[in-house]
């Protein structure tokens, strides 16, 4: 039976915290949603350093504040690689790249997003000519289409996907809030097992379905959220 299918067989989602971080363990992969720590899960987050993973690829917009949503797990030392667009907003990423204790590889924002995308669609990559002729083509693929030149851009999955809703179904549907929607459809897609944090988990059925961003096919536990550290950040 495909994973896919197993999907669609479960119609509810809600787990618990501590079945969640079963997933999340040192070296894998970790794909996260949020914008400047705006819509990233804080309750998940949290826990992951509770429980100690280290060794971390972490995937996303950029590195978060210090005490702000991912920027909490790259404050601590607990990744290896970064794939962001920047990480600008946390001068600690800056220095352990500087200091050489921590791989970060940059991507435009709009091609990294196009990445992800590629990667929860299936595609093997996206071809793009921001970065030709400068740094961003080092070792990259070239291709000629029509006589003009790309660069190959390939796809990113991780191993785990964590993202951040205003409300989600128990079948995993999710709704949204504001800007804090940013990355996270993307990421919802592009996770080998998705977690998703929840602000508020109802029955399936009372969600308006034309509100729905993302369909809970992609979705393999929802969490109830407890907190969010990100608000006033913004205020």
């Amino acid at each position: 039976m495909s994973e896919q299918t197993k999907r669609v067989i479960k119609m509810n989602k809600v787990g618990h915290l501590d079945d969640a971080l079963f997933s999340i363990q040192s070296g894998c992969s970790l794909m996260f949603g949020g914008f400047g720590g705006v819509g990233s899960p804080p309750t998940l987050i949290n826990a992951i350093l509770e429980k100690g993973v280290t060794n971390l690829t972490l995937i996303g917009n950029d590195a978060g504040f210090p005490t702000i949503g991912i920027g909490k797990v790259v404050s601590q030392g607990r990744a290896k690689k970064l794939i962001v667009s920047h990480i600008g907003s946390n001068p600690i990423a800056g220095q352990l790249m500087i200091d050489g204790k921590m791989e970060v590889e940059f991507s435009p924002q709009g091609t990294l997003a196009e990445r992800i995308r590629a990667g929860g669609a299936g595609l093997g990559g996206i071809l793009t000519d921001i970065g030709l002729d400068s740094m961003v083509e080092k070792g990259k693929q070239k291709i000629s289409v029509n006589g003009k030149d790309f660069l190959l851009e390939t796809a990113l999955t991780a191993d785990v996907a964590i993202v951040y809703a205003k409300k989600a179904d128990t079948f995993g549907n999710l709704i949204y809030e504001a800007s804090a929607r940013n990355t996270n459809p993307l990421v919802a897609m592009a996770g080998r097992y998705t977690i998703v944090e929840a602000e508020e988990i109802v029955e399936i059925g009372e969600l308006d379905p034309e509100h729905i961003i993302t369909p809970g096919i992609y979705v393999d536990m929802i969490i109830q959220g407890v907190g969010i550290d990100w608000k006033w950040a913004w205020e």
